[in-house]
């Protein structure tokens, strides 16, 4: 692990930092991406070592020019974390605005092809290259008035089967994390929105979402940052192509 040189996509906080930190302590050499400039910056005054760089995944050119930094900072590159992702507005389908739409399919999806694309060559000289696609429970359910959102979280694993499927002979794993409703500002933002379309309180969404899981607690992003080391480790060198759930048994949303 201490030999691994990662590229961490919108690193900068919630998921994506518990990743980068956890990768940082296991040794891993670490280059994450953000838009947040403030947060890269205490980033790298509190996990040593870490290198870091501003990068909208909304701008192909922002990405072609991050990626040839990651690599050159680290010498290679041997894991990549497709981490970014934006959750759009709450709204049915009739009313979704279509600029909105085309924001989240800009970063979701086309944000993490030109990503991976441009990684590619260089995980392949990687003598265990894996790509990790942060997903969803959204891309194993259907989201009412989060259509957007989930149907890039649902393109994300037919990404991640494909590549799976092309990369494999070159010793490349591919796997989809899919978490669910995780501990932080984000799962509140979203439980705003759910409570402006249904006119429930705040707590009552709350209680709503707990009742669609067997586990009665948020999911807590360093669980996911553990699994995303573990499948970027030799311990998961067998695994590649599946979609891992890590939402306390969400059974639907």
């Amino acid at each position: 692990m201490n030999e691994q040189r990662v590229l961490i996509t919108a690193g900068a906080g919630g998921i994506g930092r518990a990743i980068a930190q956890a990768f940082a302590d296991k040794g891993a050499k670490v280059f994450v991406c953000d838009i947040d400039v403030q947060g890269l910056e205490a980033l790298k005054r509190e996990v040593r070592g870490v290198q870091a760089t501003l990068c909208n995944i909304a701008i192909r050119s922002d990405i072609e020019k991050m990626v040839g930094q990651a690599v050159k900072a680290l010498g290679g590159l041997d894991v990549l974390v497709n981490n970014a992702g934006i959750a759009g507005p709450t709204a049915p389908v009739e009313q979704f605005n279509p600029d909105d739409w085309e924001k989240v399919v800009q970063v979701n999806l086309n944000g993490t092809f030109n990503v991976t694309r441009l990684a590619i060559p260089h995980l392949k000289k990687s003598p265990a290259g894996v790509i990790i696609n942060m997903s969803s429970v959204a891309g194993r359910f259907g989201y009412p008035n989060r259509s957007v959102y989930s149907t890039t979280k649902w393109g994300l694993i037919g990404f991640t089967k494909t590549l799976a499927m092309e990369l494999g002979g070159d010793g490349i794993r591919v796997n989809a994390i899919l978490p669910g409703a995780v501990d932080g500002p984000r799962f509140q933002q979203v439980l705003e929105g759910r409570a402006k379309v249904s006119g429930r309180t705040l707590e009552e969404e709350a209680q709503a979402a707990m009742a669609t899981q067997s586990i009665k607690h948020l999911v807590d992003p360093r669980h996911i940052a553990d699994l995303a080391v573990f499948l970027a480790s030799e311990s998961g060198s067998s695994i590649s192509g599946q979609m891992l759930p890590i939402d306390c048994d969400m059974q639907h949303t």
